[in-house]
Formats: C-alpha cells, structure tokens, sequence
C-alpha cells in the first residue's frame, strides 16, 4: 500500500472469494450477512466496525500497536487487540475456535507450530483476494516465507509478519589472526571448528543447540544440506543414508568441538557461550543476534561476523522460515474489515516501520530500503539477502503433533551427541515418527 490508504478501494464492494472448508471471505462464517460498516457518503469506508485482533507478547505486536490509530483513522474502524504469551494464545485460540466462536476476527499464527491443524479443522479463512492486489504485491514476499502459509492446494491462509533464518556466527578477529575465510562448506567448518578448539584454555571450535527437542529446528539446515529431510509423500525419512549422514555430522560437531553441558542448551545458553568469547563459531536463528551484538550482553559484540549457512554436499539450504503471521478466523462475520487490517499491517509502508524496529520481515523489498536495514548490522543485511534466496519454508516437520515428532527427531541429536550408534537410533526414531504420520493421514 502507498504512502496513503487507497479510500475508493477499500470502500469498493468486495467480490465473494471462496474459502477454506466453505467459508467465504467478506461473507463470514455461519448464517450470511456481515457486520461491515457501508460507506456512505461522509462517511469511512469501515465507520462503526469493532475489530478483534488477538496476538503474542512478541516485539512485532509492540512495534505495530502505536501505529494502530492511524488505520482507525483512515478507515474508521475501531481494532481491539488482545495480547498474550505464546501458548496461552495458542490455547485461548483453540478453545474459541473449537467451540465455534466467531468473535475472534484477526490473530497471530505460527504456522509451523498451528497451521496444518488450523487448516485441517477449518478454523482460517484463505485469502484469495491477496494474490489479485496488485498494490498490496504478494510476489514482493519472499517465496520461503510464504510457504508455510499455503495449504496443500496453494490457498493462501495467513501473510507472514516476522521471518528468521539460520545463520552461522563467528569470531572475526580469531578468523583474521589465524587467516581464515568463513567456511563456505560444513567440511570447512569442521576443519575450522578443529584448528581453533582449545578445551584446555576453555575455548571450543562450535556451539549449537544439544537440547533434544529444541535442537531440531537448528538441525534441519544440515539435514538440508546433506540432502535429507524429515519426511517424503507421507513417509519418515529420518534413518536414509543422508539424514544419518546428517545426524552424524551435527553430533560429531558438537562431541568433538562443542562446550560442556551441550546437552542442555537451547538458544539462550548456546548464545550466551558465544557471548562470552568462549566459542568460534555458532549456528542459529539470525533473529538472535542482539544477544551477541549489544555490549550490554556480550564481551565480544565488536567482535561477531555473520555468514550464510554452510553448503552440504546437496548444496546450500538454510531454512528461511515465517515465526509469526497474520490470519483470518474462518467463522468471522466481519472477513472484508478483518483484510483490511492485514493488508494494512503487512504493506510495504508499515513493514519498513515495523522492521525499522527490528522485526524481521518478509518482505523482499523493505531489506533492500535504508529504513529496513537499520536496525541490523551491515553483515548480517548481507547474509538475510543472500539466504532469502534459497532458504526452505520449514525448519521442522510440518505436521499437527509437530512437538511428539521433535522429540523423536531429537532423541537421534542427542544419542548422536553422546557417541552412540546414530543408524540404530535414526531406525527406532523413524518408526515412531512413521506411527505419527499414518495416525494424522487416517
């Protein structure tokens, strides 16, 4: 959207579109009819509506809540956001929904956590309009970020709000004294990772997530790039000679090189590891990088180099991943004013605001923007671009009992980590993650 909201557009009738499991955008759920505001004349195209958003304590929320009374300005319409912890969200939603509420028109999804049993129970309205605004521009997003978005059909059902990649964190001024480049293959890494490991002065080559379920978002870049995935037409694929490959390397990285208590850290423990200079190099999510970067929590925030995520013998595919979207509940009655919202939220314009902030977006062209990029180093602007490129659109399996198949995932990671038979774990691993799929496919 420009820099000024398009009145004749948005008071313009709204075709009927159809959505998914029978709901209709701009027509809501049950019973017909709406409770839009009409536009008449002197009045705003939206005068008198009430909208219901229900999102996460999360920094986009904070970011975009200042910003809220000029859309109520401009369309007259009132928006009542609600906020919550993640899984309270995820609860309070899910009680709604499957009582049939309609009250809840907007809400904060994520999709690789919610999406398919959202879809698959009908709860969110796809968005067919979204591919036919042309101002709004759907193809400005990048392809990554939207495919968690899509239902199996390609119905578009939520616009994403904040992305993240994995990226790899290194020491600058070590790679510099010892006349490293950054390692453009996992082979080099290792070959690094092994050159700067000094257990004895308590310094170690690499550093990554050893807890068993939150290691395996991190997990899927290897997996990646040697050449596996976690499931194919309906089948697990955990125990293929690539994904043990995979499993082996992620495991010997962190056995060979990595800290003690490896174990136990999920993203804030690996981060603080590197924080205090006691790590050369670090996989994780770029979203992250504050934790290294701000004086205030890092001895070496002066010291920190960012580069794309490592290519495998399949070549290079970090995930590129949608944390956060914006989504329409599907029994709604107010579906017109509920996308207006979204489209008003994730234009160009309030994109770069937010981003400005330090949300990452999706939005291809807001990182190529002055405004975009401020709140990120100059390094790590570099390495989001590049991995925009070729990122997958999931960083687990997409599936509705996505935390029961994290844990079997996981139990590879750590029997990996702890030295023992990777191939035997990766078989027991696979049936019970095959038990999960056949359950979800009856």
């Amino acid at each position: 959207m420009g820099k000024r909201m398009n009145k004749k557009k948005i008071a313009a009738a709204v075709s009927l579109a159809t959505v998914l499991m029978g709901t209709t955008l701009g027509c809501g759920g049950e019973g017909g009819g709406t409770t839009e505001g009409q536009a008449g004349e002197g009045k705003k195209p939206y005068e008198g509506v009430a909208l219901r958003l229900v999102g996460a304590n999360h920094p986009w929320t904070e970011s975009i809540k200042p910003l809220i009374p000029e859309f109520e300005k401009e369309t007259g319409m009132t928006v009542n956001l609600e906020q919550y912890f993640e899984d309270q969200l995820t609860q309070k939603i899910t009680v709604e929904f499957t009582s049939g509420s309609q009250s809840i028109d907007v809400f904060m999804i994520r999709p690789l956590q919610e999406g398919k049993q959202f879809v698959q129970n009908g709860w969110v309205a796809t968005l067919d309009k979204a591919s036919s605004d042309q101002e709004w521009d759907l193809n400005d997003f990048t392809k990554s970020s939207i495919g968690s978005l899509q239902t199996s059909d390609q119905k578009l059902f939520g616009v994403p709000v904040v992305t993240e990649r994995e990226i790899l964190y290194y020491r600058k001024d070590l790679f510099e004294q010892h006349n490293l480049q950054p390692p453009q293959t996992l082979e080099e890494m290792m070959e690094i990772a092994k050159k700067l490991h000094d257990p004895s002065n308590e310094f170690y080559g690499f550093v990554s997530r050893g807890q068993r379920s939150p290691a395996v978002t991190q997990f899927s870049s290897f997996l990646y790039a040697m050449g596996g995935d976690f499931m194919q037409d309906g089948q697990a694929t955990l125990n293929t000679p690539e994904a043990i490959e995979a499993f082996q390397y992620y495991g010997d990285m962190l056995k060979d090189y990595g800290p003690p208590g490896v174990l136990n850290m999920s993203w804030p423990q690996a981060a603080g590891v590197f924080a205090q200079g006691k790590v050369a190099m670090y996989t994780d999510a770029d979203s992250v990088f504050p934790n290294m970067t701000d004086p205030s929590k890092s001895e070496v925030s002066d010291k920190v180099g960012f580069a794309v995520f490592p290519a495998g013998p399949k070549g290079q595919h970090p995930y590129n991943v949608t944390s956060w979207g914006l989504a329409i509940n599907a029994k709604s009655k107010q579906q017109d004013a509920a996308w207006e919202f979204i489209r008003w939220a994730t234009s160009k314009e309030i994109t770069a605001k937010v981003q400005a902030e330090g949300n990452p977006g999706p939005r291809q062209s807001v990182w190529e923007t002055e405004e975009g990029k401020q709140a990120f180093p100059d390094g790590l602007v570099d390495v989001i671009n590049q991995s925009n490129e070729i990122g997958k659109s999931y960083d687990r399996p997409l599936i509705i009992n996505v935390g029961q198949a994290r844990d079997a995932i996981g139990s590879i990671i750590v029997k990996a980590i702890t030295g023992e038979d990777v191939a035997k774990a990766a078989e027991e691993a696979n049936k019970q993650f095959q038990e999960l799929l056949d359950k979800e496919s009856k």
